[in-house]
C-alpha cells in the first residue's frame, strides 16, 4: 500500500459518486409518489362539486402531472450532476 492510501485508511482513495444517499434521490422520489397518487385520484375521484371549487378545473390531475414532472427533473439532474465526494 503507497502512504497515500495508508493515510486514507482504504483502497478506494479517489473521489466517489454519492449516489443513492443524495438527498435529491429522496426528494424526486416522494415528490413522484405524491405526484403519482394525485394522478390516480384526478382520474378516478373526479366529480362536479370537486370541479366547481377549483373553476371547472381538475386540480388533482394536474398537480400530480406538475410533481411528476418536477420529480423526472430531479432524478435527471441527479444522473447529469452527480455529487462527488473526495
Amino acid at each position: 500500500m503507497t502512504d497515500e492510501r495508508a493515510a486514507t485508511g482504504g483502497e478506494h482513495a479517489g473521489p466517489r459518486r454519492v449516489g443513492a444517499f443524495d438527498v435529491r434521490v429522496f426528494i424526486a422520489g416522494l415528490i413522484g409518489f405524491y405526484g403519482i397518487v394525485l394522478i390516480i385520484m384526478g382520474l378516478v375521484v373526479d366529480s362536479a362539486s370537486d370541479r366547481a371549487k377549483t373553476g371547472d378545473v381538475n386540480a388533482n390531475l394536474w398537480a400530480g402531472i406538475g410533481m411528476v414532472v418536477i420529480a423526472v427533473a430531479f432524478a435527471v439532474s441527479v444522473r447529469l450532476r452527480p455529487v462527488v465526494i473526495e
